[in-house]
């Protein structure tokens, strides 16, 4: 049932009081090329670029004109369509957002608006963050990787979509629209919590070169103990727990990780060589000193990393959060846990004061964690109804 209805132009999902098939349209009967045309400035400008992979418009606020060669630019206006057809097959076309009006762009970003006969951005922004649009996208932009893959912007007004009546690409706007600005609230929210976190944490750990913390549990008392940070973990070398091969799948149940901000790189179905055994863990990146905290089976990447455990006496959650706020200047490129970042001096408290304060911090992780959870989930869902409602 639900193929017959796309084969006919009608969504799966659709609101009440609307019927009929949607009519089939090029993007150049809703959109209008408008070159808003203005000379350099003489002093820095705020420049316009476009994320790739639909990720939308950011700005720089402070462009220098010097470093730009052509004599002219062009003005950006709210709820324009922004393309970038140096990398628009890579998905670099955006809408511009009411930050983003007065700022300029180059030749290289035509921008569009849209005849409001037909449609408008409200709408039309949830059109192209789609494969099949990148699909498009790629094959008008003939050439090799990069630079030398250029848009052809005839081609561009030529994209196919099916448009329904303009009131149901209204209600349809509306509904998306109230959606995101849910979960924008749900990653405000989850900010404020990263915030408390970072505030918090810089009251309950001393300030460097002090022996005791601004703000303190009651029944707590006195100074901290120094201590080097290698009279607190032991670390374990990573070699039996490296994977052997790199072809991931997100259907496989072993997570592989680095201590890197990306964390969890994918997933294998490798049975050997997990690391089970005495979690929760640290991940210390060798190089880069970067660390995770672990706490369920996994494999790890390469060797360029250390896996690190509290020693008798120390809260390994009230360690991994202190190493947080450790300011280390890297140099070099060698390895650092050995040589250097274990031999430097921490202060430490009672371990029932470490459990205490690893406590606290743990309970606003797991709202953290809750609300990352939350906002994938809201982001899944909100994919799966525009796979349905439209054609």
């Amino acid at each position: 049932m639900a193929k017959d209805k796309q084969q006919k132009r009608i969504p799966v999902l659709r609101f009440p009081g609307f019927s009929g098939e949607w009519e089939e349209k090029e993007w150049g009967d809703f959109l209008i090329q408008k070159n808003r045309e203005v000379l350099k400035p003489s002093e820095n400008y705020l420049a316009i670029g476009v994320r790739s992979h639909f990720k939308g418009t950011f700005q720089k606020n402070d462009s220098d004109p010097k470093k730009i060669a052509m004599d002219k630019l062009f003005l950006v206006k709210e709820n324009d369509l922004i393309v970038n057809i140096t990398f628009a097959w890579e998905g670099a076309l955006a809408i511009a957002k009411k930050e983003d009006d007065g700022g300029l762009v180059s030749h290289r970003f035509p921008t569009y608006i849209f005849n409001t006969n037909y449609t408008n951005a409200d709408y039309f922004k949830y059109i192209f963050p789609r494969e099949r649009i990148k699909y498009e996208l790629t094959n008008i932009s003939p050439g090799g990787a990069g630079r030398n893959r250029v848009l052809k912007k005839e081609d561009f007004l030529k994209i196919k979509n099916y448009f329904p009546q303009k009131s149901e690409q209204k209600k349809i706007a509306e509904f998306l629209s109230a959606v995101d600005a849910w979960i924008e609230n749900v990653e405000k929210q989850k900010e404020a919590w990263e915030d408390y976190k970072k505030g918090m944490m810089q009251k309950l750990f001393p300030a460097p070169g002090k022996t005791t913390p601004a703000l303190r549990f009651p029944g707590f008392s006195g100074e901290w103990e120094e201590k080097r940070l290698g009279e607190c973990l032991d670390y374990k070398q990573p070699t039996n727990y490296i994977v052997k091969s790199t072809k991931y799948d997100d259907s496989y149940n072993v997570p592989v990780l680095t201590a890197g901000k990306s964390f969890i790189l994918g997933y294998t179905n490798e049975k050997d060589g997990i690391f089970s055994q005495d979690l929760p863990v640290v991940i210390f990146d060798d190089f880069t000193t970067t660390s995770q905290f672990v706490n369920f089976p996994f494999k790890v990447k390469s060797s360029a990393m250390k896996i690190l455990k509290n020693k008798k006496g120390y809260d390994l959650s009230f360690i991994f959060n202190l190493m947080q706020t450790i300011n280390y200047e890297i140099g070099g490129h060698g390895r650092h846990w050995i040589s250097k970042y274990s031999k430097m001096h921490v202060v430490t408290p009672s371990h029932k004061e470490q459990k205490k304060i690893a406590d606290f911090l743990t309970a606003i992780d797991d709202v953290i964690t809750a609300k990352d959870e939350e906002i994938a989930k809201a982001r899944e869902w909100k994919k799966g109804l525009m796979q349905k409602m439209f054609v």
